[in-house]
């Protein structure tokens, strides 16, 4: 189920460079959103007609939490949303990330991997996994890092790697992970598709049910424009679904990479 709502800005600060963390009321959405979806942001201007989707960093009673960075005239206008702002959101959009029920007689391990900007949304998945079992945080950067104080409030483990060495591990995320022979009952990853592609791999290798969140470019956010299409595995060929309806996350296995 999904809602249109004008939200009322409640903060939004630079948290790196070109990153942004936006805090907006929501009193309709937020209810009704789960780690792994996403929103659909209206730049107010009357000039930006389209909207941009953000992936939803956290959840807080009548809040959602937005963690995105500048790319374009879109987002470069909710750069600039002040406290008491209003603006126009569409959500929750997509399917999150599938969630253990309750807790398992035996502990279960669960490793979240993200690259640069699909960091934000294992936030809000660490907080939710926590309940359920142990996590461990693989975050990987081209230099510098965001968010990382907030992984390690909700008391889990936190690695970096950079591409620049500039903190943490010198590498990319997956190599960090094979590097500490990470294992763990399911991984739980969003970024690059190229970084999903190795981390699909990584996960097969070791037998570990491995999820992606996918950050295909999106228009509608509702499967109208037909805009984010993927390859899925299906009996001897392939379908096509969309990311913005029928994920953004996936099963890895069920993805077709090349």
């Amino acid at each position: 189920m999904k809602a249109v709502e004008t939200g009322i800005v409640l903060k939004n600060k630079k948290l790196a460079e070109n990153i942004y963390d936006l805090r907006i009321r929501l009193p309709k959405i937020a209810p009704m959103a789960v780690c792994g979806q996403f929103v659909e942001v209206y730049p107010d201007n009357g000039a930006n007609l389209l909207s941009r989707p953000i992936s939803i960093c956290e959840i807080n009673e009548n809040t959602i939490r937005l963690v995105f960075q500048v790319v374009g005239k879109g987002t470069k206008i909710f750069s600039e949303l002040k406290e008491g702002d209003s603006i126009r959101v569409l959500g929750p959009c997509g399917n999150g990330y599938p969630l253990p029920k309750e807790k398992a007689e035996k502990p279960q391990k669960f490793l979240l991997a993200g690259g640069g900007i699909g960091v934000p949304p294992l936030l809000e998945t660490a907080k939710q996994l926590k309940k359920t079992g142990d996590v461990e945080v693989f975050l990987g950067f081209r230099n510098g890092s965001f968010l990382v104080e907030d992984f390690a409030r909700l008391g889990v483990k936190v690695h970096i790697a950079t591409d620049d060495g500039s903190v943490g591990f010198m590498g990319n995320g997956v190599g960090l992970m094979e590097s500490l022979d990470a294992k763990g009952d399911a991984i739980y990853s969003c970024g690059p598709k190229i970084m999903l592609k190795f981390l699909a791999k990584f996960g097969e290798a070791r037998g570990i049910k491995t999820y992606v969140s996918m950050e295909e470019r999106m228009a509608c956010g509702i499967g109208a424009c037909v805009g984010c299409v993927l390859k899925i595995k299906s009996g001897e060929g392939y379908e096509n679904k969309k990311v913005c309806k029928d994920g953004p996350v996936f099963d890895s296995s069920e993805v077709i990479w090349e």
